[in-house]
């Protein structure tokens, strides 16, 4: 499978759907990584480790969109980026569809399947009340350790990102 990385686009979105480690790791597994170029800049990763991890830089998000079996992104998809999606592509990222109803059109008009990050469980996840939240936190933590929120929850000089306190009982 190729597997597209395309750059964020909204605005103040820093990561990256996949660091270099995740690119080696799925290369190591049989699959292609296309990575728009200059994707992972805002968290300190430049075209050069992609290239080391195995991936093929593309020039721009049409050429991944339009290459790529697979899209992963961190944030949901912006509109022109929906018009880029196509009837059998499938695209990995979370998604706010309840409050955006035209970004739900959009991904119905494409044909794509979309699966949002935070609906997806593991065999371990925990049943119960709270179970999605606790596990969807979770997630969200490796996640943020991954794209490099370490040292204080800075990213080489970004903004923190702040995790809600939990709720008793």
């Amino acid at each position: 499978m190729l597997i597209g990385v395309p750059k964020e686009t909204k605005t103040q979105e820093y990561r990256v759907g996949l660091v270099p480690a995740s690119v080696r790791e799925l290369i190591l597994h049989g699959h292609k990584v296309l990575v728009e170029t200059n994707a992972g800049g805002g968290i300190g990763f430049d075209d050069k480790a992609y290239k080391a991890a195995g991936a093929g830089i593309a020039k721009d998000a049409a050429e991944v969109f339009a290459k790529a079996d697979m899209i992963v992104k961190v944030k949901e998809p912006q509109a022109r980026e929906c018009k880029m999606l196509r009837k059998g592509q499938l695209l990995f990222t979370y998604l706010h569809l309840a409050p955006d109803p035209e970004q739900t059109q959009g991904l119905i008009k494409s044909g794509c399947t979309a699966i949002a990050y935070e609906h997806v469980a593991g065999r371990r996840a925990r049943r119960g009340p709270g179970a999605r939240r606790r596990h969807r936190w979770r997630r969200i933590g490796d996640s943020r350790r991954a794209h490099g929120h370490r040292h204080g929850g800075e990213s080489h000089g970004h903004r923190p990102f702040h995790r809600p306190a939990a709720r008793a009982g």
